[in-house]
Order: C-alpha cells, then sequence, then structure tokens
C-alpha cells in the first residue's frame, strides 16, 4: 500500500481479514468487468448464484442449504430470528467480549445499538458456567451462536472440549448451535467446523467470500432453511435488492472454486501457524509478559502472560503498549490493525513473512524495558 504521502506498506491488516484475496487479483479483475459488461443488476436468480450455493454446500460439512446476504451483521440476524422462528423460543445465549457485526456487540457489557433480543450472556471456554446457564434456560433457549475463534475479542480460540460440550447440550435442550463463521471459515478447507469436527445447526459467513464486494450468506440444516423456502405458501421472507449482487456473487464463485481452492486454504492455514510460532519464539526470549494468540492466518498479540482463554483475561493488559507496537510497525513499513492483530494474505510469500518477524523483532529489541514490565 501506498499513503498519501508516498510511504509504502505491507498490508498486513488485510481489511480485518476481508481483504484475503489482496488488493488487484488478475482474475477477479477480469470477473468484475465480465459481469459489467453483461450488465449489473437484473432482479431474478441468476447461474451465479446457483454455482456459488453449489460451492458452499460440497465445501462446508455442516451448510446443506444456503441463502444470500449483504454482510456478516446480516448473517448473524437471519440465523437467530430464523433459529427463534424455528424452534419457537426466545432466548439467545451469546459470549463475553464476543461481536457478531455492528448490532451484535458485546464488549464491555454490551451495546445501545445491540438488537434487543432476549439475551443469556456466557463466558467463553468457561464449561462449568456456561452449561449451567444452558441447563437453567434449556426450555426457553432459541440458540446459542460463537465464534469458533474470537477475531474482534483479542484472536481468541475455543477449545475443542468446550465446543463439543456446546454441541451436546444444544442437541440435548433442542436449541440451535450457530457458529459465526465470518472470519473463521478462513481457516482451512472446510473452517474451523472442518477442523473441529463439530457441526453446527446454522453457519453465517461474510467478509472475504465477495473477493472484495459486501458479501454475507447463512446456511445449515436443510430443515431449518426450509423455513424460507418461498414455495411454502407461509415461508418466512427473505427480502433484499443486493441479495445476489451480480458482482458478489460471479466473483464469490471464481473466489471459492479457482483461487481460494481447498489446498490453497489448507497452505494458508498452516503458513500462519508457521508465522505465529515464529512470532512467539521472540516473544519467549524478551519476556513471559508479550504472546500472540490466533489460528492459521489470523493472529493477535497481546502484552500479558498467562494463558489466554476468554476476553477477562486481558483484563490487566497494556494497551498502550498496542498502540506502540502499531505505530513502531507502520514505521517499519507494515500496515497492521491498531489492536494489534495481523491477517495473512494469499499473495503473501515468505518475503513477506521474514518482513513481518524482522518488525515485530525490532520492536521487542527497542522497547524491551517496556514489554517486561507490561503488567
Amino acid at each position: 500500500m501506498i499513503d498519501a504521502d508516498g510511504h509504502r506498506y505491507l498490508d498486513v491488516l488485510g481489511e480485518f481479514t476481508a481483504g484475503i484475496f489482496g488488493h488487484s487479483d488478475p482474475l477477479i479483475g477480469e470477473t468484475v468487468s465480465d459481469a459489467l459488461s453483461k450488465g449489473v443488476s437484473n432482479g431474478a436468480p441468476g447461474a451465479a448464484e446457483i454455482e456459488l450455493s453449489q460451492i458452499m454446500t460440497e465445501r462446508f460439512p455442516a451448510v446443506e442449504k444456503i441463502r444470500f446476504c449483504n454482510t456478516g451483521t446480516e448473517a448473524n440476524l437471519y440465523a437467530l430470528t430464523l433459529a427463534k422462528s424455528f424452534t419457537g423460543r426466545q432466548k439467545v445465549m451469546v459470549f463475553e467480549g464476543a461481536y457478531h457485526g455492528g448490532v451484535f456487540v458485546f464488549a464491555t457489557g454490551g451495546s445501545p445499538m445491540n438488537v434487543p433480543f432476549d439475551w443469556i450472556v456466557a463466558r467463553y471456554n468457561d464449561i462449568e458456567v456456561t452449561r449451567k446457564l444452558l441447563a437453567e434456560n434449556a426450555g426457553e433457549l432459541a440458540a446459542v451462536i460463537i465464534e469458533p475463534m474470537m477475531s474482534n475479542g483479542g484472536c481468541i480460540a475455543a477449545d475443542v472440549d468446550f465446543m463439543q460440550m456446546l454441541r451436546d447440550e444444544c442437541s440435548s435442550c433442542g436449541a440451535l448451535l450457530v457458529f459465526d463463521e465470518v472470519v473463521t471459515s478462513r481457516m482451512g478447507a472446510e473452517g474451523l467446523q472442518g477442523r473441529l469436527n463439530i457441526h453446527p445447526d446454522l453457519t453465517t459467513f461474510g467478509k472475504y467470500i465477495g473477493a472484495g464486494f459486501s458479501f454475507g450468506a447463512f446456511g445449515g440444516r436443510a430443515d431449518v432453511l426450509e423455513l424460507m423456502n418461498p414455495n411454502n405458501p407461509d415461508a418466512l421472507p427473505h427480502a433484499g435488492t443486493y441479495n445476489n449482487n451480480v458482482f458478489t456473487m460471479q466473483t464469490g464463485v471464481v473466489a471459492m472454486r479457482d483461487i481460494f481452492t481447498r489446498s490453497r486454504a489448507d497452505k494458508l492455514y498452516e503458513d500462519g501457524e508457521r508465522l505465529r510460532d515464529r512470532l512467539n519464539s521472540l516473544c519467549a526470549k524478551a519476556s513471559n509478559r508479550v504472546q500472540f494468540t490466533g489460528l492459521g492466518s489470523t493472529m493477535n498479540i497481546h502484552f500479558c502472560g498467562g494463558k489466554i482463554k476468554n476476553p477477562n483475561d486481558l483484563r490487566g493488559e497494556n494497551s498502550v503498549l498496542k498502540k506502540l507496537f502499531h505505530l513502531h510497525m507502520l514505521d517499519k513499513g507494515i500496515y497492521a490493525a491498531r489492536r494489534g492483530q495481523i491477517n495473512l494474505s494469499l499473495p503473501m510469500q515468505q518475503e513477506h513473512f521474514d518482513t513481518i518477524a524482522s518488525g515485530v523483532g525490532s520492536f521487542l529489541q527497542r522497547y524491551a524495558y517496556h514489554v517486561r514490565e507490561a503488567a
């Protein structure tokens, strides 16, 4: 990237994971031009919409049927509303520090902009507390929504045992388990649901799949999605002028079929795992109060020690150091998120990983005293 003053940067912000294809993939560019030449709006389903739905249902194990919308926020809103309609219940479980879109913000006690559902707020990765809340609300619970790895919450991965407990308890009480894979669907060929081998009832998608255009989708069990089948006289409505946006559908097909293939998705995940291990080796040499969390191609620096299992473990973190880290990386020509997040993209090669490691290493060396005294 080049800023208004002519400074050059390696983009590791990656549009907060949406920019997985880089800035100017030639195949995506050709697809956009082709879509433009054929007409950008037709007010009806198109061939690309059908093909993208087939790609998505074949790729993600728990998705039997799928519907498209415009953003991840919208996908989560539809999924939770669908769960309430399917179960006839009203309560929805979410987790402290979670972010599921602009109207689903659960950091620092929630947001006045949140959708006014009947929320139950549990603690991420806390099996006993969450199981108790599930038991107390079993007959009234419509859904549990969770990111298999919190993204905005600090790149905190869910434990397998915790996720399996949610699956078992939801199956037992009749609530729907919703995986927000807006970010984590990039974590390998089948997203984290495939990597964990735990299948939710509904899955939501967004960000990168539209290859730079606004994208959202929600899918899952056929019997749940059947509530929106327009062939049924009492079908739930799903209106939206841009639900099947011509650019999104056509670039989505090319992105998922030809570029972000199953093998390429696995490679990007492995590249990220190796890089995070490398960065954590640098951290370990500098201090026991700095570490990178995350999975695959998405990671976040934290200035605290010990195991980070949920956002509560970050309460004593020195936030000023994150700002310093952000500015230092800019000074080294690396454009990361201000919150310390780094997201890899497909065009990156080993030289770019070396640049990231060099930037992190120079920060740890230059500010060694402050990092050691981070608490």
